[in-house]
């Protein structure tokens, strides 16, 4: 069921309508907490539908929201269920996303 979920959610990430993709970010910013490590079986499909586009997005709104999530994963979930995905995203990223989930890992 919850890769159902997250699988219809993931495109609303992706959308091409940034007030959409926004309001994904936000709303899934509010869903962490939350789930907590319930997202453990979802979390390699998740972070690279958050990661890719938003965290290198030149919309402030979007840029803030991707961040935003980064950080309450790295809060709220247990930090070996990231490094794996963390990693693998920040050696095909460029730029400042590459930056921002470098200073993750770090």
């Amino acid at each position: 069921m919850l890769f159902q979920i997250f699988d219809a959610f993931k495109s609303r990430l992706h959308d091409s309508n940034s007030k959409v993709t926004q309001v994904a970010l936000e709303t899934m910013h509010r869903m962490i907490p939350l789930l907590k490590d319930h997202l453990a079986p979802v979390i390699n499909m998740v972070i690279p539908a958050i990661v890719d586009n938003n965290l290198n997005s030149k919309n402030p709104g979007i840029y803030a929201a991707a961040t935003n999530v980064l950080q309450a994963l790295c809060q709220h979930l247990d930090n070996s269920l990231l490094l794996q995905p963390f990693c693998t995203k920040a050696q095909f990223l460029n730029g400042k996303a590459k930056q921002d989930l470098t200073e993750k890992l770090a």
